[in-house]
């Protein structure tokens, strides 16, 4: 049956695994409107205002990619969420055994495609309105963290994806998760740096290379070529920039990316730069900035929540089962004053005015 299994046996399966879904979704359909009132949710045969809110989201059963499509599930859109192989349907399986999945409409499916296979992409990406690309990768060689050969399988995708969209009429936008880690790595001894660290800052490539820092040179280059691909087809796209990623049993449903990141915890925290931001936080700052593309809403944005200081340290360590130095190296007292300072004031003011329009609207 090989890796991926026999192709009607896949397209069984995917079926299979929409039609429990949607009957998920017919389970709670009463709580969910009730509990959330006021929010539009479209259904099936609803026409063009339905194909309006159909979008599709990549890595759907990552940590950030369940997130995201939970989070626009409530917001009433139909989600296509793509697969890469059986292991993703069985834990879609799991979530909706468990009652972990629960859309608040029936407007949910799954398909199969590959993110370095532009034509697999391109049909999954028909008639779509957006698409989500988060970037959820696995090392292929099952090892935890993130080597040079993952960047680069990083960058084809980024590229594959972007090439979909443009390739695809539907699609009119796109948002990218890239990282925090693509604007913040520098050669610090030049000291004609900006103190401050926002959306306008990239880290330097040979600089990634030289400390060996694959993951954040995965999500620089994967970005940069995102944003070359949108230029040359006037395809509109937004990036954003998150700190570490936590939430509920981040350690867990999220370790080969947690690892990742923090190398060079260290000095990022030395420099005031090891910044998290919640999973759910996280998610509803990309379907505002999504929401936002229709007006004036564009470019990179910086994501997190709080800078890690002592005190969060030594938390973030003893939920990674670590020594708080791995962290903070031997500072023991928090009160040397951070060189540079992150800035998601871009990010702020957009989720500042949604939240002023929501309640209007309310």
């Amino acid at each position: 049956m090989g890796i991926l299994g026999a192709e009607d046996s896949i397209r069984m399966e995917l079926e299979e695994l929409r039609h429990m879904l949607v009957a998920c979704a017919g389970l709670q359909r009463r709580k969910d409107d009730e509990e959330f009132k006021g929010v539009r949710v479209s259904t099936k045969g609803a026409g063009a205002d339905d194909a309006e809110k159909l979008v599709c989201v990549t890595s759907g059963v990552s940590y950030l990619g369940l997130a995201i499509v939970k989070k626009l599930l409530l917001r009433g859109y139909s989600v296509r969420i793509i697969v890469e192989s059986e292991e993703d349907i069985n834990k879609l399986r799991e979530m909706e055994t468990s009652g972990e999945m629960r859309p608040t409409n029936n407007n949910i499916s799954v398909v199969m495609a590959k993110l370095t296979d532009i034509e697999s992409l391109s049909e999954a990406f028909q008639g779509c309105r957006g698409v989500f690309h988060t970037s959820g990768f696995i090392d292929p060689a099952g090892l935890s963290g993130y080597t040079k050969s993952m960047a680069e399988i990083e960058v084809k995708a980024s590229e594959t994806v972007m090439t979909a969209c443009a390739r695809t009429p539907s699609v009119r936008k796109c948002v990218l998760t890239s990282s925090l880690s693509a604007c913040i790595w520098r050669d610090n001894s030049h000291y004609d740096l900006s103190s401050v660290i926002n959306h306008g800052c990239w880290s330097d490539e040979l600089f990634c290379i030289d400390k060996k820092l694959w993951y954040a040179l995965g999500k620089l280059r994967a970005e940069r070529v995102a944003w070359r691909i949108a230029r040359e087809n006037r395809l509109k796209l937004a990036t954003i920039c998150p700190g570490l990623i936590t939430g509920p049993e981040f350690c867990q449903r999220n370790p080969m990316a947690t690892i990742a990141y923090l190398k060079g915890a260290q000095e990022m925290y030395a420099n005031g730069l090891l910044a998290t931001v919640d999973v759910n936080k996280l998610a509803e700052a990309e379907v505002c900035v999504f929401e936002a593309m229709d007006k004036n809403a564009a470019g990179r944005y910086i994501c997190f929540d709080e800078v890690i200081e002592r005190d969060e340290a030594e938390k973030l360590a003893g939920e990674l089962g670590m020594p708080t130095n791995k962290i903070c190296g031997g500072d023991e007292s928090g009160d040397v004053e951070a060189r540079f300072q992150l800035s998601n004031e871009k990010l702020s003011r957009l989720m500042t005015r949604t939240l002023r329009y929501c309640y209007n609207e309310c």
